[in-house]
């Protein structure tokens, strides 16, 4: 949606402020070393990214890093397996107009829409125009540049095709008060906690500034996610100075409806006559041949935009009906799933032993090998494999949990809202098979898809 100002001029002729503050996490100026490789992620704005830009992704992954791309669960992507002399990697996505307003702004661009943002069938209103006002907002606001890589913001507009269950450091959901746009809003949470308070619609960017200000002014430097925050300074606390910058409303017997689940797959309508057309990468990685074909297929069936999700998939938007086979065909046969029937399509999986040194097994291996087994099964389960504790392949806690343990061993957890973490310990030291045998003992579970 922004071209990056200095996408014309040469690295070497940029200014100084291209070099961002040091941080674990990559960024579009920042490759971070992992065991197979440099990582480069690249924000997208709510998701959204032209053709050309796909395409300029895909070239760029060819040439520096033998095609690997993910799709991550914040709607972004990434180029992985990124060999030495990476300098030469950030020109042309920049050139793309991949890149933030201002350097500076790269890691803070974290707000969240749905990826049916504007066409969604239920949506109260379309969130584009002000999601886009935040993003500029985020990314030239110096004082912002503050906040942590991590500091995440959701714009929820209430519709059918929204991922309701990652925790945000700011909220905000649609509703309709009288027939007027409001804004229900909660901290440290998800929409389908019970909000703070709402505003107007036309008060959302004033209300984004304000919260985001007040974190800053509150916040420990070692305190850099809202929750941590509100362990020492109370919700109520922070509403009452909160109120003193923005007029505040309550937001009494308001609850988001649920998402439906598996929308973000297959032929869907929206609001208008036309359909979108989702498909999801397996286990969140995608080549360049996937990814150019799709950019090709949304340049000659689509809109020439691509979406992608939380659910690391993508959407074709704004496809003609009479297309929609076809165009679901065409991204299956460059390998995207196009059906939540398929078990590949249940199963997430971080990066692994393989590529990161903290895991202790092949979770992409074993995932595969697990959905062959469920294959042969006729079966299609909701299961989540780490290869640590840190959980960075779901942002909320799945339904099971395979926990590595050893090379090709995991501990089961089933999900628990009375407890921390994964939940609770269903069995230990499992191999892939030895799960088989255990699900066969047990012909129901909160597995099941």
């Amino acid at each position: 949606m922004w071209r990056f100002l200095f996408a014309g001029l040469p690295l070497n002729e940029r200014p100084s402020s291209l070099v961002v503050r040091p941080s674990g996490c990559p960024g579009l100026l920042r490759v971070v070393q992992a065991l197979d490789g440099g990582i480069c992620r690249i924000k997208l704005d709510g998701g959204f990214i032209q053709a050309d830009q796909a395409e300029a992704v895909a070239s760029v992954a060819e040439r520096f890093a033998g095609g690997m791309i993910e799709a991550t669960n914040r709607a972004n992507l990434q180029i992985r397996g990124i060999g030495p002399g990476h300098d030469a990697l950030i020109e042309p996505l920049l050139a793309a107009g991949l890149g933030p307003r201002k350097p500076a702004g790269d890691d803070v661009r974290n707000l969240m829409l749905s990826p049916a943002a504007g066409i969604d069938r239920q949506m109260l209103f379309d969130t584009r125009p002000l999601a886009a006002q935040i993003l500029v907002t985020l990314q030239t606001h110096e004082r912002f540049h503050e906040l942590s890589a991590k500091f995440a913001v959701q714009l929820d507009g209430g519709e059918a095709l929204a991922m309701l269950e990652h925790h945000h450091d700011l909220w905000l959901s649609a509703l309709l008060c009288n027939g007027e746009p409001w804004l229900a809003f909660g901290l440290a949470g998800t929409p389908l906690d019970t909000p703070v308070g709402r505003v107007p619609l036309a008060q959302g960017h004033a209300l984004v500034v304000a919260v985001l200000e007040l974190f800053l002014d509150l916040a420990r430097p070692d305190q850099n996610r809202m929750r941590h925050l509100l362990a020492d300074v109370s919700v109520d606390e922070f509403m009452a100075r909160l109120a003193r910058r923005v007029p505040l409303q309550a937001c009494l017997d308001w609850q988001r409806d649920a998402s439906s689940d598996g929308l973000h797959l297959g032929v869907h309508p929206q609001h208008d006559d036309r359909v979108y057309v989702g498909a999801a990468a397996p286990l969140g990685r995608l080549d360049a041949v996937m990814l150019r074909g799709a950019a090709q297929l949304a340049r000659e069936k689509g809109d020439a935009s691509l979406r992608f999700s939380p659910w690391q998939s993508l959407l074709l938007p704004n496809v003609c009906r009479a297309d929609a086979d076809q165009v679901l065909a065409r991204l299956e046969g460059l390998g995207l799933l196009g059906s939540n029937d398929q078990p590949l399509a249940q199963l997430i999986a971080c990066t692994g032993s393989s590529g990161c040194g903290k895991a202790l097994a092949d979770t992409k291996a074993d995932a595969r090998q697990l959905a062959e087994l469920l294959q042969r099964r006729g079966q299609t389960l909701k299961v989540h494999l780490s290869g640590c504790p840190r959980s960075c392949a779901a942002a909320h806690v799945a339904p099971a949990t395979l926990l590595a343990v050893a090379p090709g061993r995991y501990d089961l957890y089933f999900r628990d809202a009375t407890l921390p973490g994964f939940g609770a310990l269903q069995a230990h030291n499992l191999t892939i098979e030895a799960l088989g045998h255990w699900l066969d003992a047990r012909p129901r579970s909160p597995l099941d898809a």
